[in-house]
């Protein structure tokens, strides 16, 4: 009996919570979510235009099925586009499908970076957030090719954490990125100027 009662005054926290608005700063339909949406029309929403992260990791997208400029959201509350958009040179107010970013202790990430596609030519292990590759003495502003070892990272386009994400997870693809183009259906280029852990 004692067990029972421990878990009922002490309920489990849930792995992965948000909570979704249809109008800016909290207001209008919101709703609960636990798990992945292909697409919040579904859920009848027109578009997400605010969202707090309760627990977990997640990416949200510019359009359903996962498809379309990436967005991280960790713990937090986002009020407004500008806070999930990162830059805003990209002004994206559409958001309409998300999902759980599976990775362990943000301790544990790690990553191999290789200057051409297909992990060919010079190469560097990653275990720490770079808000400038460059300053950390990667000679390009550019990465071939990655394989994500453990965890998962969001790589950004320029210094300091800002322009285009992508999200990359030991989860996905094996961790292997050969392309830049398995980057997300908005990679155009493979400049990656900055790169730091994704925290649950």
């Amino acid at each position: 009996v004692w067990p029972l009662t421990l878990l009922l005054h002490n309920p489990p926290l849930l792995l992965f919570q948000m909570i979704v608005w249809e109008q800016e700063h909290f207001q209008g339909k919101c709703q609960e979510f636990t798990s992945e949406c292909t697409n919040i029309m579904n859920c009848g929403f027109d578009n997400i235009r605010s969202l707090r992260v309760e627990s977990g990791a997640w990416v949200g997208y510019e359009h359903h099925d996962f498809q379309g400029q990436q967005f991280i959201l960790e713990r937090g509350e986002y009020p407004h586009w500008s806070g999930w958009s990162g830059s805003l040179s990209y002004h994206v107010e559409r958001f309409m499908s998300f999902r759980p970013v599976y990775c362990a202790s943000h301790r544990s990430s790690r990553m191999m970076i290789y200057e051409k596609e297909n992990f060919m030519g010079r190469t560097v292990e990653l275990c720490d957030d770079y808000p400038s590759l460059q300053a950390m003495g990667w000679m390009n502003n550019e990465v071939g090719s990655m394989h994500v070892q453990s965890g998962a990272w969001v790589c950004y386009q320029y210094p300091g954490y800002r322009g285009y994400q992508y999200i990359l997870e030991c989860e996905r693809h094996s961790g292997d990125y050969q392309h830049w183009k398995n980057w997300g259906s908005h990679a155009q280029t493979p400049q990656i100027q900055s790169v730091r852990r994704i925290q649950h």
